[in-house]
């Protein structure tokens, strides 16, 4: 390589990220490194990076990071039980911040004094991966070309990408922004820029569209340890093993199918539809062992927690002071969080089948409708005196007042 500035571009090999490298080499006066990250996109990911060298990149890196995504991305916000807007389960919100930690990595490596990424200014992920960048090198600059040059849709890429010929695979007659890894797949733009309309069938791939699902119902059980899913049906299974086999049970029962409207960072609605067949079942399931080992306090401001958890992520403050703070938290609160789950997955839907755990908080001594020696009935009379005696206190006080305010006007 000569000795011009070096950018180091996040790549996927999609749209945006195809026509920046041409881009980049026309309006600044440097090298292009990309770096692509196997995040389980399932793309032949050595034809992306001879498709970057093609398109003018002096070097490629392609580095497999599925389990560390699973294990310090994926698990972790599983265990907070973090959903943003109480639906999407933050898929590709998880993902920037450790593309942004090895891309910094990267530059630091290569002697690059820039890193560049696709996404638009409009949307979240350029936060993302510039806090991220910033969190881990806070020198590096930041080139986001959407925000500098002159195409203004995805058509004038389309436009821009055939003019210098390179292939990219959006078209104009199918303009989607997809965002695929290990935990979801996500559609934008296109005919999903209009609420009114229901998403089209070619938008689900990951997953059988529910009216086509088996007519039976299957079970699965999940094993948890401390709030980590371990084994699937008796089988342990490593972490992106347990992952893709369970993508692969639920996706065939039409499970995992989230068709939203959400609020955007920079302060926009957007409309996305997301498929995240094991996401869906392991939130659901841990959910449910949770409700059995977890004291009632405990899990009131532990939802609180998953909150502001999941905005955090979503605003893409992984590498915040609060968010491993609140990690913390989350991680003391899932040492009972250990035992199985049964869940029936039936044509998309994902029903409680059952639950058991050494910790389990659930008494049948105490919770049965029928006679015991356990729960004397004759003490709640005083245990609801006592709790309701605020509201009585109140009553009374508004009750005399009313009595003081009636004799004042005679």
């Amino acid at each position: 390589m000569t000795g011009k500035m070096k950018i180091v571009l996040a790549y996927s090999g999609g749209l945006d990220t195809s026509v920046i490298i041409p881009w980049l080499k026309e309006h600044y006066d440097a090298d292009i490194i990309t770096y692509t990250a196997d995040l389980g996109q399932n793309e032949d990911l050595d034809a992306v990076r001879q498709k970057a060298l093609y398109s003018g990149a002096v070097k490629a890196y392609v580095e497999d990071l599925r389990r560390e995504f699973v294990e310090e991305y994926v698990f972790p916000t599983l265990r907070a039980g973090a959903v943003y807007e109480g639906e999407y389960l933050l898929g590709t919100a998880m993902a920037r911040p450790l593309i942004a930690k090895h891309l910094a990595a990267v530059a630091e490596k290569e002697g690059a004094t820039a890193v560049a990424h696709g996404a638009t200014g409009k949307g979240n992920d350029q936060v993302r991966f510039e806090l991220g960048v910033r969190a881990i090198n806070p020198d590096l600059r930041i080139i986001a070309p959407w925000r500098e040059w002159e195409l203004r849709s995805r058509e004038d890429e389309i436009d821009y990408a055939a003019a210098h010929g390179i292939p990219v695979p959006a078209t104009k007659e199918n303009p989607y922004s997809i965002d695929r890894n290990l935990w979801h797949t996500s559609h934008e733009g296109g005919v999903l820029e209009d609420p009114s309309r229901p998403a089209p069938e070619e938008v689900f791939t990951e997953l059988t569209p529910p009216v086509l699902a088996p007519d039976a119902p299957e079970d699965v059980i999940i094993e948890w340890e401390s709030g980590t899913p371990v084994a699937v049906n008796g089988e342990h299974l490593e972490p992106v093993a347990l992952v893709e086999h369970l993508n692969a049970l639920a996706g065939r029962h039409g499970v995992g199918v989230l068709d939203m409207v959400e609020d955007r960072l920079v302060g926009m609605k957007s409309r996305g539809v997301y498929q995240t067949p094991a996401g869906t079942v392991l939130h659901f399931a841990h959910r449910n062992l949770e409700h059995l080992t977890l004291d009632r306090a405990t899990q009131s401001f532990k939802n609180i927690v998953a909150a502001r958890y999941a905005e955090l992520v979503y605003d893409g403050l992984w590498f915040s002071p609060l968010r491993s703070a609140l990690q913390s938290f989350v991680d003391a609160t899932q040492k009972t969080v250990t035992g199985w789950t049964r869940v029936r997955l039936y044509k998309g839907q994902v029903l409680y089948a059952g639950a058991g755990s050494p910790y389990s908080l659930y008494s049948p001594a105490l919770a049965t409708f029928g006679a015991d020696d356990v729960y004397d009935h004759k003490d709640a009379a005083g245990f609801i005196r006592l709790f309701g005696l605020p509201l009585e206190v109140q009553a009374r006080v508004a009750q005399a007042t009313v009595t003081l305010a009636g004799g004042r006007t005679k």
